[in-house]
């Protein structure tokens, strides 16, 4: 499946799952040149190179339990909205599961996302350090 020609919940699920993979040379074919990720805590990046190079230190690994893609369109361009759980192991070796997500997305005429913007709630349920501000 080409990014061009996938329906977009199928783009984005696919995307996802090439990044829990770490396969991110391919899941990079998925995203704008000029792609915004925007992650909890205000933290942007401009390409999954700099995201995971900023993740180092945050959990040992985690995934996601996508149940729910809501397909519509803001302002003329194509959003996808997946919704789930996560599951992973924390940095001290705590497993944890059943932590909402929300990973909201743009995807341009292209068929390329051009934005992602993440919600979850691993810092409030103390997986995760709260970002000092």
């Amino acid at each position: 499946m080409s990014p061009a020609t996938a329906h977009p919940a199928e783009l984005v699920d696919t995307y996802l799952q090439l990044c829990e993979d770490r396969d991110l040379e391919a899941a990079g074919r998925y995203l704008s040149p000029d792609v915004r990720l925007e992650f909890p805590g205000g933290e942007v990046f401009g390409s999954l190179a700099e995201m995971v190079a900023a993740s180092g230190g945050t959990y040992r690994w985690v995934r996601k339990r996508r149940t729910r893609f809501a397909v519509g369109e803001v302002d003329g361009e194509v959003t996808v909205t997946s919704t789930g759980t996560l599951y992973g192991e924390a940095l001290d070796g705590r497993p944890f599961e059943g932590i909402r997500y929300v990973d909201f997305f743009v995807v341009g005429a292209d068929g390329l996302i051009r934005e992602q913007l993440v919600w979850n709630d691993l810092a409030i349920t103390g997986v995760v350090a709260v970002p000092a501000r």
